[in-house]
């Protein structure tokens, strides 16, 4: 499908009363585990979009550009609440975070086995570990305090146990920057930055603001860990996006990338209420799409063409279950960390390298992510855990006692350099 060819929905008649926009919820015991992730996505894809044109609008002085950015950001801004509100007011802080965490981990997964450019690949993998260990660290939490055990909710379609240990996320900021695509990447590569910037952007919102929400100081104090982590992948992320393109060409391709998420929910989507919802966000989409196109020949004499060349849509971005990938992810790479643009085994960084006193600053002694695991020790013997097999790496099998080593001091694992090979082809 290529967007620009296509007619979509009338902007001006777009605009929707308070009773249509408020959207009847999903069951949370009856959803499928991967159309609660696409719901998450698509808020984040929106909420990135909007805060993109507040920015835009802070950066003109054109005040006819002004409103036509006003206007199509009311309409995304109401299309985000719809999404938002999907979820039912039964479904938990942490029970949503739950889904949050499993689109972290299928969706980084699926983008870095799509993705060609090395350096995207990498920063992928390289957080893709984070987000796993994540999901563990938030469902022993929720099995602790709750009773629910975290496999339901994400259907026995991602697994949960340790990935890089929590502790070891915690580097310099300066080391969280990536070198930035350039103008003549490749459009999937471009495209897969902004998605995984997006969402990402919207796991540290969510995370900063519920932490204050939250009913235990356990879980604050999980939330408040978390979410610096998740500041640190956004940075990532977002310096991977190629720098060099003007506030409309931005605007350009925000509106193509949210042509093709709303696309590829669409042809994805298994319940029919939902899918609907993305045909009809696709629709106004097309329509913002072409606006954009259109200031772009107004202000600046180009044509999308000369900005995204080939408008066909890429084959449709699927979530599903990635255990296999993630498993082999884990075993090369689990050990580590960054310095600067590079990525190393931690037991390769220089005495003095940043990490290594900022881990000193940070965490002086345990920190919350890992104190959860003592405690669900503590009080069942065990951790929660759903694997389908036995963690990959050694040092992470032991149940009645959690890792804060790993990842943080040389050779306490059996990682392996990333391999240049393994990103010239994507893997299967």
């Amino acid at each position: 499908m290529n967007p620009f060819s296509e007619k979509g929905s009338k902007i001006e008649t777009a605009v929707e009363s308070f009773e249509k926009i408020y959207p009847k919820s999903y069951c949370k015991d009856e959803v499928d585990p991967y159309t609660k992730t696409r719901i998450i996505l698509m808020n984040g894809t929106e909420f990135e979009a909007n805060w993109f044109s507040h920015q835009f609008s802070r950066h003109t002085d054109n005040n006819d550009l002004r409103r036509e950015l006003a206007l199509s950001r009311f309409i995304e801004k109401q299309q985000q609440l719809k999404i938002s509100l999907l979820k039912p007011a039964n479904e938990t802080i942490l029970e949503h975070t739950i889904s949050y965490e499993q689109l972290a981990v299928d969706l980084t997964a699926e983008l870095a086995k799509r993705e060609a450019d090395e350096n995207v690949r990498k920063a992928l993998d390289f957080a893709l570990l984070e987000d796993f260990d994540h999901l563990y660290r938030y469902s022993n939490l929720l099995e602790m305090e709750t009773g629910v055990r975290a496999e339901r909710l994400v259907g026995k379609l991602t697994e949960i146990t340790p990935g890089r240990p929590t502790i070891a996320h915690h580097r310099f900021p300066k080391d969280n920057v990536r070198p930035a695509l350039t103008a003549d990447a490749k459009k999937e590569s471009k495209l897969h930055a902004m998605i995984i910037t997006a969402a990402e952007q919207q796991t540290m919102n969510y995370y900063m603001n519920v932490s204050t929400l939250y009913q235990s100081d356990i879980g604050r104090k999980l939330y408040e860990e978390i979410a610096l982590v998740e500041e640190e992948h956004v940075t990532q992320y977002g310096s991977l996006i190629d720098p060099s393109s003007t506030w409309l060409e931005c605007l350009l391709w925000h509106e193509y990338c949210e042509c093709y998420l709303y696309w590829s929910c669409y042809k994805t989507e298994t319940d029919p209420a939902i899918r609907a919802l993305w045909e009809e966000n696709l629709s106004y989409e097309i329509a913002h799409l072409h606006r954009a196109n259109d200031l772009l020949e107004r202000y600046e004499k180009k044509n999308w063409q000369e900005i995204i060349q080939n408008g066909t849509f890429p084959e449709p971005l699927k979530l599903h279950s990635n255990i296999d990938y993630v498993r082999e992810v884990l075993a090369e790479t689990v050990e580590h960390t960054s310095c600067r643009e590079t990525y190393l085994n931690v037991s390769k960084l220089p005495e003095n390298a940043d990490f290594y006193a900022h881990q000193k600053r940070i965490c002086p002694e345990t920190p919350p992510s890992h104190t959860v695991i003592e405690q669900k020790i503590s009080l069942s013997g065990e951790d929660y855990r759903f694997e389908t097999a036995k963690n990959p790496i050694p040092a992470l099998r032991d149940r009645k006692k959690d890792n804060t080593e790993l990842g943080v001091f040389p050779d306490h694992g059996n990682s392996v350099p990333f391999k240049e090979e393994n990103y010239l082809q994507p893997r299967n």
